[in-house]
């Protein structure tokens, strides 16, 4: 009986020795287990905000890349916009110079058509002016050859107009005078008007002379013209 007892006694205290090792080995692996815990919890922490502190700082520097990106684009923006401005003012200008050229080239046709023109009426005027000395000259004996048989006087009147004078054309009155007026025009033709009294075949004396050239004819006409004209008068007076 006490032997039993005994065991029992025995098997107690060994029971409370083993729960007394489970408790303190399992509180001493808890604590070691939640400090391992604790310290991963802190590396973890310290792991994130270090993390989260390059993602930031990266963030940050994307933001600013984008910014200056989008900064940079703008300028580029602006810059073409400008380049396109100055392309259409220079095609523009380019347009007015050409505009200019063929304007000049115009110009210089025109200035080149007038200095021919301008040429050929120097020649026409040299020769005119050649012409017009020689019929001066003839003119000229003439005038002496009709002066003083014929009565014949000549004045140099406005406009570059000769007046030629006759006398001695009317019987009962011998200084009365009998005239028409002369010029030569920008053709270099004679050109006869004005006769007084008025001869009906004036016209047709200036367009023989125009032909033939020969003056003194042509005064001999006139002036033939002019007595005939007196005579009629004197038939119809009597």
């Amino acid at each position: 009986m006490m032997s039993h007892i005994k065991t029992e006694e025995e098997l107690d205290l060994f029971n409370k020795s083993i729960n007394d090792f489970w408790n303190k080995f399992r509180n001493t692996t808890l604590n070691e287990h939640c400090s391992q815990m604790v310290g991963l919890r802190d590396t973890y922490k310290d792991s994130i905000e270090a993390l989260t502190e390059r993602l930031s700082t990266k963030i940050k520097e994307e933001d600013r890349m984008i910014e200056t990106f989008l900064e940079f684009r703008n300028t580029i923006h602006i810059q073409n916009k400008l380049i396109q401005e100055k392309q259409d003012n220079l095609l523009k200008l380019v347009d007015g110079i050409q505009d200019k050229e063929r304007e000049m080239e115009k110009l210089t046709e025109r200035i080149q058509d007038l200095k021919e023109s301008l040429d050929k009426k120097k020649e026409i005027i040299s020769a005119a002016n050649k012409a017009n000395k020689e019929r001066l000259k003839m003119l000229q004996k003439s005038y002496d050859l009709y002066k003083d048989q014929l009565g014949l006087e000549i004045r140099k009147i406005y406009g570059e107009k000769l007046q030629f004078i006759f006398r001695c054309i009317d019987p009962k009155a011998p200084e009365k005078p009998f005239t028409f007026i002369l010029r030569i025009n920008e053709e270099g033709d004679y050109e006869v008007s004005d006769s007084a009294p008025h001869l009906e075949c004036l016209a047709e004396f200036q367009e023989k002379v125009r032909k033939t050239n020969n003056f003194s004819a042509f005064l001999a006409n006139v002036r033939k013209a002019f007595i005939a004209l007196v005579c009629n008068e004197c038939v119809n007076t009597v």
